[in-house]
């Protein structure tokens, strides 16, 4: 909803994240690119966090 949205815009503005702005399409599509293209050879079950930071814990 449009509530949820501002209450999330002022805190991502805030430092809710790292990278203090909303996810985009283009995001997702590069991760799931260097994984598709074979970019991380040595990597085995990884979780790869596509979330600009949202997964940190706060100190």
């Amino acid at each position: 909803t449009s509530v949820v949205k501002q209450k999330y815009d002022d805190l991502i503005g805030k430092g809710l994240t790292p990278i203090q702005r909303w996810g985009q399409p283009d995001d997702i599509g590069r991760a799931v690119v260097a994984i598709a293209e074979g970019y991380f050879p040595f990597s085995t079950g990884e979780v790869i966090n596509v979330d600009g930071g949202f997964h940190l814990r706060r100190l």
